[in-house]
């Protein structure tokens, strides 16, 4: 087993490192934090410097990277800072439908515009009624003649107050079982559309750059072509879809702890109490040691989720654990951090209470805690 990275991803880590600090300002995320920013000129800049859309081949506009580099790039931006990544890493969001599943024509039309920053894309599973439950949407998509009508809602659906399209889950047989009633259809102009009603929800407990909204379909019109992959085959291409934006998570939520880590760190260093540096005491180096360790193995968790990826073997049951596991231990050290700042660390101004704030969010979207525990738990023990 070879644990160092090549020389070329040590230049992607360290070049995602010095773009992040570049370009992420402290005030500048405070900002968009509190006044429920989306940062769209940021994007388009981490565009321009092939950060988005790097996952896809080169021959569709993208960085040709692996889910491993993707997910050195997630952890540099998310330790820098744990707000303005959010829009970057999520702007082709529902984009990998296309890539995975898509027609050679959907993925010339639609890879290079996120790729290039010019577009950006939302991926809408979730309704008032079915989150968890993702075979238990209500909207519909019937076919009449070359069309599909879609109607229905959805809601917590990020992105979609400033996509330009949307990869939409829909029932297209209503007489089809379950699991196979459903399929992934694209809807164009989101934003210019009568037939479709986007509300955005306003600020949230966190990640408040990223735009969160709910969408109404009335007889939304798209055109047959516009279905991603086989029909009845949208439950299939939503959990697959998943299963790799779930590492991505999990590169996320280790960038988010180890830069609250990072700054709890400094900050034992620096302040004193009792005459000496809070962090002489053993309370306090106990608690680094612990940080330092749940850091460590859950970026471990992650790397060797997305090198399986990577190798053709993508496995269900580490990349649950990997966005389950990494996802509790950024709340963990966000809230140790917190901690160790005192008084100063539940201040609005300090970064470690925004963090701990942007890390809650780990633990819910792209399935819950529980769900990738039931995910797990179900695949290891076996039909009962």
């Amino acid at each position: 087993m070879d644990f160092e990275l090549t020389e070329s991803q040590k230049m992607l880590r360290d070049g995602a490192r010095e773009f992040a600090q570049g370009e992420f300002n402290a005030e500048y995320a405070r900002k968009c934090d509190q006044e429920h920013i989306y940062p769209r000129e940021l994007v388009k800049k981490a565009a321009e410097h092939g950060f988005v859309g790097a996952i896809f081949p080169e021959e569709y506009g993208g960085g040709g990277l692996g889910w491993l580099e993707f997910s050195l790039v997630c952890e540099e931006f998310c330790k820098v800072d744990s707000t303005l990544p959010v829009p970057i890493l999520l702007s082709g969001f529902g984009t990998e439908q296309v890539y995975l599943f898509g027609s050679e024509e959907q993925k010339r039309k639609y890879m290079p515009k996120i790729a290039s920053g010019e577009w950006i894309s939302c991926g809408a599973y979730t309704e008032p009624e079915a989150g968890s439950d993702a075979a238990g949407i209500k909207t519909t998509a019937e076919r009449h003649n070359d069309e599909f009508i879609i109607n229905g809602t959805k809601t917590f659906i990020s992105n979609a107050s400033a996509a330009d399209f949307g990869a939409i889950s829909c029932v297209t047989d209503k007489n089809a079982p379950k699991y196979r009633n459903m399929s992934i259809i694209l809807v164009d102009e989101l934003q210019n559309r009568k037939d479709v009603q986007i509300n955005d929800l306003g600020r949230k407990m966190g990640i408040n750059s990223s735009l969160t909204s709910e969408v109404a379909f009335d007889d939304c019109r798209v055109p047959v072509s516009n279905l991603i992959g086989k029909e009845g085959n949208g439950f299939r291409q939503a959990m697959t879809f998943f299963d790799v934006t779930r590492i991505m998570v999990g590169a996320m939520s280790v960038g988010i702890a180890q830069g609250a880590y990072d700054r709890a760190l400094t900050y034992v260093r620096d302040r004193k109490q009792f005459g000496q540096p809070i962090g002489a005491f053993e309370v306090t180096q106990f608690k680094i040691a612990e940080m330092a360790t749940k850091i460590e193995a859950a970026r471990n968790l992650v790397y060797k989720a997305a090198w399986f990826m990577d190798k053709g073997q993508p496995d269900i049951v580490l990349s649950s654990m990997a966005k389950w596991f990494s996802a509790r231990i950024a709340v963990e050290v966000c809230d140790e951090a917190m901690q160790l700042h005192g008084g100063y660390g539940y201040m609005c101004d300090t970064d470690v209470e925004r963090f701990y704030r942007d890390a809650k969010i780990q633990e819910i979207y792209e399935g819950t805690k529980e769900v990738e525990k039931y995910t797990m738990g179900r695949a290891i023990i076996g039909k009962l």
